[in-house]
């Protein structure tokens, strides 16, 4: 069985993991979104977003200075302990033990606009990308055209 999980908006790198991490599997299709997005102004990511000038430009930097990560950074860590909305508060990852953990690596998803699919322990970088941004790319027209049938190949 697989639980698939959307991401939350709420961000915290503010801790210390003794989990391990993975790498995510689709870090080349993320660094072509990145890439796209580096091409962008803080007001057409605004725009595209739905943003306020202030989130705009914290995300146009972000952006700016995204490289992938294959290893724990201060801007780096496993993303089911990164993300901090109501799921994942409920699941208390930050207390799970080392098997509960690797049970939740097997068996847990979360979809990622910029990462395509995240194992909960893939690194990830901080970032605002959502599945419904209307993105435009060489693949298409949005971000479910550009991820195609590849997060499905994963399960």
């Amino acid at each position: 069985m697989i639980i698939v999980l959307s991401p939350a908006k709420t961000l915290d790198y503010e801790f210390e993991s003794n989990h391990g991490h993975s790498v995510p599997a689709f870090l080349s299709q993320s660094s072509k979104l990145i890439n796209d997005l580096k091409a962008k102004e803080p007001k057409d990511i605004a725009s595209l977003m739905g943003l306020s000038d202030k989130l705009a430009a914290l995300n146009f930097d972000r952006y700016q200075s995204w490289s992938p990560a294959k290893k724990v950074s201060a801007d780096s860590k496993p993303s089911m302990l990164v993300f901090k909305g109501d799921v994942y508060q409920g699941l208390q990852a930050e207390d799970l033990n080392n098997a509960e953990m690797k049970f939740a690596q097997k068996h847990i998803r979360i979809l990622s606009g910029l990462y395509g699919i995240l194992r909960p322990l893939d690194l990830m970088k901080p970032y605002r990308l959502e599945m419904g941004t209307k993105l435009e790319t060489s693949e298409g027209k949005n971000l479910y055209e550009f991820w195609g049938d590849k997060v499905q190949k994963m399960f």
